[in-house]
């Protein structure tokens, strides 16, 4: 649009599969945050639970000791990364808030190191092979966005990704950018056409949330096969991380291997598609009480 200046964003999604630790993985995540620094990237968005395998296959008590509090040593570490290379960096940790109080908490460090602000994931899902319920309390910190050096942004989590409602909120207070620390895949039991319907309906989902809030949307989910400590088939986590612009377009998108995945925002394409596509203009406000209700019995 004539007379709008340009703002680009360079981002860098870091899709990686579980090596082991947070030592392990943390090594690596530092290694690939230098190299998204080097390729110019201002913000980098990391997996959901990075520091460790995706421990929610099963329940055990013994897995509340990977939790550790905010800040703590992970965020002084990443917060020393980020300040080392001059990027925001979101992170995505198991938060210990008190004995018997947990949290699955997005992490955002500001390019000088310090915290800028954090989600706790608000949908905490219960289904076999994702027993979240078991580990996490809901977020009680709300829809809110953070605001940072690059921008505000919207920060939800993985299983967040499935609600309109969260990708709503965050837009109608003012985020710039959605993003999602994911981690998802399919059972390897499953046929190829259901791993194929549920892989197409989460890049959907994610395409719908660009599309109906006009802005930018950034997923990041892991790879790699994690096997079950039940002894059941384990997870296969799919990869295919994302960036999409306001319409919906896909910018860069990730396979199913460990990947750097680089793009740049126009941090102006959201004011532009916003004038043509006024969805919170029209949007009925009187209307919609309904969506206060479980169910509309």
């Amino acid at each position: 649009m004539e007379g709008m200046k340009t703002r680009t964003l360079p981002v860098a999604l870091v899709q990686e599969r579980n090596h082991g630790d947070a030592d392990a993985n943390l090594a690596i995540i530092e290694q690939r945050v230098a190299e998204a620094a080097k390729a110019g990237a201002r913000l980098v968005l990391l997996q959901e639970l990075h520091n460790s395998c995706y421990f929610c296959q099963h329940e055990s008590v013994d897995e509340f000791d990977l939790a550790e509090p905010i800040p703590g040593p992970s965020t002084e570490r990443l917060g020393a990364l980020a300040r080392r290379h001059g990027v925001v960096l979101v992170a995505s940790l198991f938060e210990r808030r008190a004995a018997g109080l947990y949290h699955n908490t997005a992490v955002v460090l500001e390019a000088d190191g310090n915290i800028a602000g954090t989600y706790r994931k608000m949908h905490i899902p219960d289904d076999p092979g994702f027993y979240e319920k078991f580990y996490f309390t809901p977020g009680d910190l709300g829809f809110a966005p953070i605001d940072t050096s690059v921008g505000r942004l919207g920060v939800l989590v993985c299983w967040d990704q499935w609600y309109p409602e969260a990708a709503r909120l965050m837009a109608l207070a003012g985020a710039e950018v959605l993003l999602y620390p994911t981690a998802i895949g399919w059972d390897p039991d499953d046929d190829q056409a259901e791993k194929d319907r549920q892989r197409d309906a989460w890049v959907l989902s994610h395409r719908g949330h660009a599309v109906a809030n006009g802005l930018p949307v950034l997923s990041c989910n892991r790879v790699g096969h994690e096997p079950s400590p039940l002894g059941a088939s384990g997870i296969d986590f799919w990869g295919n991380s994302h960036v999409l612009g306001p319409q919906g377009e896909f910018l860069a998108e990730a396979g199913g291997e460990p990947t750097l995945l680089l793009a740049e925002l126009d941090m102006q394409r959201s004011e532009q598609v916003r004038r043509i596509w006024p969805f919170l203009r029209d949007r009925r406000i009187d209307a919609y009480d309904g969506l206060l209700k479980r169910y509309l019995d």
